[in-house]
C-alpha cells in the first residue's frame, strides 16, 4: 500500500507547491491608496483622469458658512483663504484646472460620518483621527494644528495662565471637533462644556455671556478676535501633544479609489514648499501666543 500511495502523495505535494507559488506571484494592487474592495481594480493617478464622482470633474465639499481665514467672503470657489487655495493647489497637482472643480455644501459632522460620499474630497478643518478613520479615509495632513482659547477681555477666563485656571469657567466648542476633545480630555472642566453645531453659535454664546470661553483652532481664534468679536482675546494655545501630532486632512469616502493619488498630491505640495507658502500668505503667525500648561 505504501508503494502505491507514495507517488500520489508526491504529486499532491507538488500541486500544493505550485498553487502556493501561483498565489504568491499573483498580481497585487500596488496603487498609492493600497488594496481596495473587490471589483474596484487598480487605480490610476493619470493627471485629470481619476475615478472621480463626476468624470472630468473634481467635486470638493466644505461647510457653509465657509469661515475665514480658511475661506474668504463665504465663497469657497474664490481661491482665497488657506483651504480654498489648498483645494485648488491639490486639484492642479491632480491635473484639474479651476474650471473643473465643483464645490458642494457638506455640514461639518456629515463629512466624516459613515456612509457613501458624493464628493471626491472634503476640506473643512477636519483633524485626522483613528476614530474617524473607521468611517472615512484621509489624505496625509496639509496643516499642523494647535488649539486655542478665546475669552472676552477683562473676564475671569481672559486672565488664565494655565490649564488649571480654565477648569472652573464655563467652556464651549463645536460638536464633533477636536476642540471639544481638548476641553474634555485636556482641560477637564468641572462643568459640562456647552456644545454648538457651528462656531458661529459658539461666538454668539461668548458675546452674550452664555460661556466664559470657547476653544477653536488657532488661526480661527485669530480671525474671530481680530475681525468678529473685537472685545475678545486669544488667551493661549495648547502645546501639540501625543504622536502623531494633530493635522487637518482631506476627507474621502472610505472606499475611495483616489485616496492614494490625493495623498501623493498633498505630499508633493508639502515637499515643494507650496503648503508652507500658502500658510504664510493666509494664516497668522502664532509665535506670540502663550502656551497653556
Amino acid at each position: 500500500m505504501r508503494l502505491v500511495n507514495r507517488p500520489l502523495r508526491l504529486a499532491t505535494c507538488a500541486a500544493v507547491v505550485l498553487l502556493t507559488a501561483a498565489v504568491g506571484c499573483a498580481p497585487q494592487d500596488e496603487s498609492p491608496g493600497g488594496p481596495r474592495t473587490t471589483g474596484q481594480g487598480k487605480q490610476s493617478c493619470d493627471r485629470g483622469k481619476l475615478a472621480t464622482v463626476r468624470a472630468g470633474k473634481l467635486t470638493v465639499g466644505t461647510d457653509k458658512p465657509a469661515y475665514a481665514p480658511w475661506f474668504r467672503d463665504d465663497d469657497p470657489a474664490s481661491g482665497k483663504g488657506f483651504e480654498s487655495a489648498v483645494a485648488y493647489a491639490v486639484a492642479r497637482q491632480l491635473g484639474y484646472g479651476k474650471g473643473a472643480v465643483d464645490w458642494q455644501t457638506v455640514p461639518f459632522t456629515n463629512a466624516f460620518a459613515p456612509g457613501e460620499k458624493k464628493f471626491d474630497f472634503d476640506i473643512n478643518q477636519i483633524s485626522i483621527s483613528t476614530q474617524r478613520k473607521r468611517a472615512v479615509a484621509f489624505s496625509s495632513g496639509y496643516y499642523d494644528v494647535r488649539q486655542a482659547v478665546i475669552a472676552l477681555k477683562g473676564s475671569r477666563a481672559a486672565h488664565a495662565r494655565s490649564i488649571a485656571d480654565l477648569r472652573h469657567v464655563k467652556l464651549g466648542a463645536q460638536v464633533g471637533s477636536t476642540s471639544l476633545d481638548v476641553v474634555n480630555e485636556t482641560i477637564h472642566p468641572d462643568r459640562t462644556a456647552a456644545v454648538f453645531q457651528k462656531n458661529d453659535y459658539a461666538k454668539t454664546a461668548l458675546k452674550n455671556g452664555q460661556v466664559d470661553a470657547i476653544v477653536t483652532d488657532l488661526p480661527t481664534a485669530f480671525y474671530i478676535t481680530s475681525a468678529e468679536v473685537r472685545d475678545a482675546k486669544v488667551v493661549g494655545q495648547f502645546a501639540g501633544t501625543g504622536s502623531p501630532k494633530e493635522q487637518f486632512g482631506l476627507v474621502l469616502d472610505k472606499e475611495s479609489r483616489i485616496t492614494g493619488c490625493v495623498t501623493a498630491a498633498v505630499d508633493a505640495l508639502r515637499k515643494n514648499g507650496t503648503l508652507a507658502a500658502l500658510e504664510k500668505k493666509w494664516l497668522t503667525d502664532a509665535v506670540a501666543v502663550p502656551v497653556l500648561k
